[in-house]
């Protein structure tokens, strides 16, 4: 990746996140990054597609060393699902920030970005459910559980940002964590 390229891709990602794909135009990127037009198409010749498929590779890459990866190779997997829970709540900035993938799986572009998406969260889920077998949680109770810290996750991203109450966050994920150790 382009010197260039990294420097803008933190400022591109927050702005698909607060417009959605949709809403990120042109005039928007270019403000948002600093770049002009054609530096922009040097680095993205295949225009907002490639932009958001690239945002989108950053964002799993961030997801596989903050959150898979610490996952599968915690010795003790409750303290690495904590883990995940504080790196979780970081990354979301305690429900201040939305979640691009599940902003997107709600859109019309999202069958453009089907398989990063679904990849996305289907990683998320196994590697979860995974790492509550290992925590001794029988398997299909553990894929119950998985999917509802994902869902829970989920929902108390959206419910924050449409009350503007970022609290919703913080307990849901304190509610999240009470049940993993009950």
């Amino acid at each position: 990746m382009s010197n260039t390229l990294s420097k803008c891709l933190p400022a591109l990602t927050e702005c698909f996140r607060e417009y959605g794909y949709e809403g990120t135009s042109l005039a928007r990127i270019t403000a948002a990054t600093g770049l002009g037009k054609g530096s922009l198409y040097n680095a993205f010749p295949e225009g907002k597609d490639q932009m958001l498929a690239v945002v989108l590779e950053e964002i799993t890459l961030w997801f596989e060393t903050q959150v898979f990866a610490p996952l599968q190779l915690a010795d003790e997997p409750v303290a690495g699902i904590m883990e995940m829970f504080d790196a979780t709540s970081a990354y979301f900035k305690s429900g201040k920030r939305a979640c691009l993938m599940g902003t997107l799986s709600a859109t019309q572009c999202r069958d453009r970005f089907a398989n990063h998406i679904k990849s996305y969260f289907f990683q998320w889920q196994q590697v979860l459910t995974d790492t509550l077998i290992r925590a001794g949680w029988e398997n299909s109770q553990a894929k119950f559980f998985a999917e509802e810290i994902l869902a829970s996750i989920q929902g108390a991203l959206t419910l924050s940002r449409a009350l503007d109450d970022p609290a919703i966050f913080d307990r849901t994920i304190e509610r999240l964590r009470h049940r993993l150790t009950e």
